[in-house]
């Protein structure tokens, strides 16, 4: 069992066809199915189940599927790590991110990067918070992007400023009496737009204050949820900096007065981990981001001399 056979079976797993896994690894058939063939006969089990349509994994498939694409992650941050220490100011940061982090992320100080390290390539890897955490923890990326809540157990974080959550009214309804303010109790008589992860926290503070909830769309993404509140599906609750992505199309737009219904931006990684030093940079500059000025500078340049020093020493 070799690398190139695991890269190939991945493909297949995650394409469930052998012409599409094909199309994607830039080969043809054949010698795909040669290899997976030959990977099977090797493990003496079957990886496949043949379909009219297509290809699903047996059990021992999706085993070699969990393991494969760890094996294919420490190779490729291997790979990354030699280059940053043979490269010193060059290298790849592979960053898995959330589609809500625009707003804050990147920063006007994040721009250093492309100043500093003119060779940098940043690979952003996107999805909601689960799959950040997955990614992290499969080492396909070495830094997550992600939003609270979130599992914090095991993890090394650092947070943005707390934002509050607003309301995202379509044109031509009502939501509440005051222009720029709307609270529970009012948000009670609307129809609700709103993404999976916070599902639980809304459905606690409701229960907790008494009122009734109607979720007229519940998804697993905060694009989705504009998109569909705008359309008039009812208000939207997102992260008020996510705002300024979209495209409102006439919308109203009101901060939530609940305290406890807030969420904060975190970097994370896995503790024990030790990072590459563009990864240090980039935790820097996030930080340095929401710090006052002074200690923002300070942390910066923190930041800027170890992932120096680390380059240095290798």
């Amino acid at each position: 069992m070799n690398l190139r056979q695991l890269e190939y079976f991945v493909a297949v797993a995650e394409e469930r066809k052998i012409t599409t896994a094909a199309k994607r690894l830039n080969i043809t058939q054949p010698p795909l199915s040669y290899e997976v063939s030959a990977l099977e006969k090797e493990l003496g089990v079957k990886l496949f189940v043949r379909r009219p349509r297509g290809v699903d994994l047996t059990d021992a498939g999706r085993v070699l599927y969990a393991r494969a694409t760890t094996i294919l992650g420490l190779t490729e941050s291997a790979a990354r790590e030699v280059a940053d220490v043979g490269l010193g100011r060059e290298g790849t940061l592979a960053i898995g991110i959330i589609s809500s982090s625009g707003g804050q992320v990147p920063n006007a100080r994040m721009r250093a990067l492309a100043e500093d390290y003119p060779r940098v390539s940043l690979v952003l890897n996107e999805g909601n918070t689960y799959e950040v955490l997955e990614m992290l923890r499969r080492r396909v990326v070495e830094l997550g992007v992600v939003r609270t809540p979130f599992a914090e157990q095991g993890l090394e974080c650092r947070y943005a400023d707390p934002e509050p959550m607003v309301a995202v009214i379509p044109r031509g309804m009502s939501c509440g009496e005051r222009a720029d303010v709307v609270d529970l109790e009012e948000l009670s008589a609307a129809p609700l737009v709103i993404y999976r992860r916070f599902e639980k926290i809304l459905e606690r503070l409701f229960a907790q204050a008494g009122l009734p909830e109607f979720v007229a769309c519940v998804n697993d993404d905060a694009r989705t949820t504009c998109a569909w509140a705008c359309k008039g599906l009812g208000v939207g609750l997102v992260p008020e900096s996510f705002l300024e992505l979209m495209n409102l199309e006439g919308a109203t737009v009101k901060r939530v007065d609940e305290d406890s219904l807030v969420t904060r931006m975190a970097v994370v990684w896995p503790k024990g981990r030790d990072l590459s030093p563009l990864a240090e940079r980039f935790v820097g500059m996030f930080e340095a981001a929401y710090a006052g000025d002074a200690a923002g500078d300070a942390a910066e340049a923190d930041a800027g001399a170890a992932a120096d020093g680390s380059a240095v020493d290798g």
